[in-house]
């Protein structure tokens, strides 16, 4: 161990996986404070590889009890944007093959912007198929946000490539001739839900990105439509827009006042 330079011994780390490895208990034994600070490195990189290892399979335990009754082509379904005084209600459709592996994935709200970016594209790469669905402003007044957001889900589904002989939907229940489990909270317990999450989010921030370059004065590039103080703040002193749903507490208010 010796005769190896601290770099030449960083660089040997990084290949190896098994904890019993004999250079790594040969690392172990070396007495160099920068070799003793590699070896913790490298531990405490597999405890949390082990952690995201276990949090993905607890992660998959809806998917593996449909797999073992004969489904094969599982959809994941979840919405974004039921909040929001402004823009659309955002729906996605996942379908992931059954090796699927996406460690860190989790409900989109858990998780770092960079983090859902990374994993938009995981997703996007691995999936079987993908659905949106997006329903604008106009309709989520005219039928309201739970029907809007049960529109966004049909609409979703509807536009997979595959049919899928399962749904996992987080915590609603849609009227479809397909077999379905509701599962509360179910964007942080299924990774299919987890992923049509992730989907939706990143796809509906995008959208409200876009919009903001139409309407710049409102900020929704930073708050994606919600009533922040800066939003509130902003509608009074611009009016409201063809984007805002006029039948939400703030924005019906602002109307009726004026």
């Amino acid at each position: 161990m010796a005769e190896l330079t601290i770099k030449e011994i960083e660089k040997k780390l990084t290949s190896i996986q098994d904890e019993k490895d004999e250079f790594l208990k040969d690392c172990e034994q070396d007495t160099r404070k920068g070799v003793q600070a590699l070896v913790q490195r490298w531990k405490k990189n597999k405890a949390e590889e082990k952690a995201l290892e276990q949090q993905y399979k607890d992660m998959t335990q809806y998917e593996q009890a449909l797999y073992k009754k004969g489904y094969k082509l599982i959809a994941g379904v979840d919405e974004v944007g039921r909040g929001p005084l402004a823009g659309p209600v955002v729906a996605a459709a996942v379908i992931l093959p059954q090796d699927a592996y996406l460690p860190g994935i989790n409900d989109s709200k858990k998780i770092t912007e960079q983090k859902r970016e990374e994993l938009f594209k995981q997703i996007t790469d691995c999936a079987i198929s993908i659905g949106i669905g997006i329903i604008p402003a106009n309709v989520i007044d005219d039928v309201n946000i739970l029907q809007a957001t049960k529109q966004a889900m049909k609409k979703a589904l509807l536009s997979l490539s595959e049919k899928p002989d399962h749904l996992l939907i987080d915590a609603l229940e849609l009227p479809i001739e397909i077999p379905q489990t509701s599962i509360i909270k179910g964007d942080s317990k299924s990774v299919s839900i987890a992923a049509s999450s992730i989907i939706a989010k990143v796809t509906r921030d995008r959208l409200m990105v876009r919009l903001s370059n139409d309407y710049p004065q409102y900020g929704f590039e930073k708050h994606m439509g919600y009533g922040t103080a800066y939003h509130l703040e902003a509608l009074k002193k611009y009016g409201i827009t063809n984007e805002h749903r006029r039948s939400f507490a703030p924005v019906r208010e602002l109307i009726e006042y004026k």
